[in-house]
């Protein structure tokens, strides 16, 4: 079998060419493959700075820089993967809530196909429909969640979904397993303790902020990773998870968050899972014009897509 392939350096300058994501072939569904990464130009879920619906377009151009060979792990994925990049879901710029109608459609569609969906947000509001849809298909699946803020509001302005509001969503909807739910990175201000201890009463795992200063996350990895098992796993990397010291372009930064490597450690260690869906949200492009925030959020998808069952590994 011929597997796609993301265009060499030698073949097009790294700043030329066509615009996907690793420079993988663009095609129109997700048929015929097993891993598709899909856009969603989404900010009108957001509640401070917009600017996240320039996310996927942004992400896709810095993820030139790229190779197909992640020389930390041996991974190798589009040896034995099929993998293209299927292109943006269709929003509607003025509805929220058709816009959420649209994206669930268009991942039920993607989702009658044996593939892994790889999304490039957009704000976080988008996941919901997409574990809706992976629910329909999966059943509640474990999550693990990383981000600086439990988005598990009551509502948003008087939206139901939201930014905000997802994983309540999520848990009322039976789309996650609470107690494989994992959330990692939370922390800043708040407007009172529920804010995080809503999530622990419903059998959420919460891992703040303060816990990972100054130590590996690898052991931590470990931990979920045995809580999870063989159960089906869904990955969501909200790029606030980070320090903006690492990823300033987002929405709503809070300081004192991750580093780069313990967001390569928390993805890392989900080798061996069965993951069945993932990621990354919340780029926000004007407030970083260096396109370094773009730039990790390309890297994060690339672990994502290097620890997917069915990746072939080279020894180092």
């Amino acid at each position: 079998m011929i597997f796609n392939q993301p265009m060499g350096g030698n073949e097009m300058p790294r700043f030329g060419g066509k615009s996907t994501l690793f420079r993988l072939p663009s095609v129109n569904s997700a048929k015929d493959l097993d891993v598709c990464f899909v856009g969603v130009p989404l900010d009108i879920g957001t509640s401070n700075r917009s600017g996240a619906r320039m996310g996927p377009r942004e992400v896709r151009a810095e993820s030139s820089l790229l190779r197909p060979f992640n020389m930390a792990t041996g991974a190798a994925p589009f040896e034995s993967l099929q993998v293209a990049d299927i292109g943006d879901i269709a929003i509607n710029a003025f509805n929220l809530s058709d816009t959420i109608r649209r994206i669930e459609v268009a991942y039920d569609e993607i989702l009658e196909n044996d593939v892994v969906p790889i999304s490039i947000g957009g704000d976080h509001t988008m996941s919901y429909p997409i574990l809706r849809a992976i629910a329909k298909k999966h059943g509640p699946v474990a999550l693990i969640h990383i981000d600086a803020h439990a988005d598990v509001g009551v509502h948003m302005f008087g939206e139901p979904v939201a930014h905000g509001t997802v994983f309540r969503r999520a848990y009322e909807d039976e789309l996650i397993n609470p107690n494989l739910t994992f959330q990692i990175g939370l922390r800043g201000t708040g407007y009172s303790p529920d804010d995080f201890n809503w999530s622990r009463s419903k059998g959420f795992t919460v891992v703040t902020g303060e816990e990972c200063y100054g130590k590996s996350l690898e052991e931590l990895m470990v931990t979920i990773s045995d809580r999870i098992g063989d159960h089906k796993v869904y990955i969501s990397f909200d790029i606030d998870g980070l320090d903006p010291s690492v990823a300033p372009g987002t929405g709503t930064p809070e300081i004192g968050g991750l580093t780069a490597q313990q967001g390569l450690q928390i993805i890392r260690g989900c080798k061996g899972l069965n993951v069945v869906g993932g990621d990354v949200v919340e780029v926000s492009p004007p407030y970083d014009v260096s396109g370094n925030t773009a730039l990790v959020g390309a890297n994060l998808l690339f672990e994502m897509l290097c620890i997917l069952p069915g990746v072939k590994y080279h020894n180092k």
